[in-house]
């Protein structure tokens, strides 16, 4: 009887990761190895382009930095190579310390949001998304949005101390509000909605 070889799965280092050419697809990198996602639902993108279309206007008419939606890598750490990508983030110009073309300019997001936004697929498991928020966390991530399209709840939470903490969990006829964006407010139906 042949003994079956364990498949060899080449890691790449943070200097190869820079050298790759320009990748549309989800994944993300644990440990050197890159971790390729299927490709997301329509419901799950129709939800990021809700976010989006509130939360990018209201932080560009206020000049407080830049949202958008991935795929964008955030790097959790250079070796082992490890990278996250939210479903939507933020990142504030004053705590970054960083300009718009600086930000544009970085091949890698190097520097934590201030706001990541997960929305959860029927598949994930509650470790994953445990996982994500320790390395969220580990970074300097200050809120974390878990949006749930099954219950159509946005679950906030407090990142900090080691811990991620519920401030609130939204449902809908509720308004959505943050700790990192004070002014900022959306009606869970808005997430959730067709138009």
């Amino acid at each position: 009887m042949a003994v079956a070889e364990k498949e060899i799965k080449k890691k790449i280092s943070y200097e190869e990761y820079l050298a790759m050419p320009e990748i549309n697809l989800r994944y993300e990198i644990t440990d050197g190895e890159m971790i390729m996602s299927p490709a997301p639902t329509i419901n799950h993108q129709w939800i990021i382009s809700n976010i989006t279309d509130k939360l990018r206007p209201f932080v560009k008419k206020k000049k407080l930095g830049v949202a958008l939606a991935a795929p964008v890598d955030v790097l959790v750490r250079r070796t082992p190579l490890k990278t996250r990508q939210p479903d939507v983030f933020y990142i504030s110009l004053k705590r970054s310390r960083k300009t718009i073309a600086e930000l544009r300019a970085m091949p890698v997001l190097e520097i934590a949001p201030d706001l990541a936004v997960e929305i959860l697929s029927p598949s994930d498991r509650r470790s994953v998304l445990k996982e994500k928020l320790q390395d969220y966390i580990k970074i300097g991530v200050l809120e974390c949005w878990v949006v749930s399209p099954q219950a159509e709840t946005v679950e906030v939470l407090r990142l900090s101390s080691g811990e991620a903490v519920t401030v609130k969990l939204y449902s809908i006829g509720d308004t959505l509000r943050s700790e990192v964006l004070a002014d900022f407010k959306m009606k869970v139906a808005d997430v959730f909605s067709d138009y």
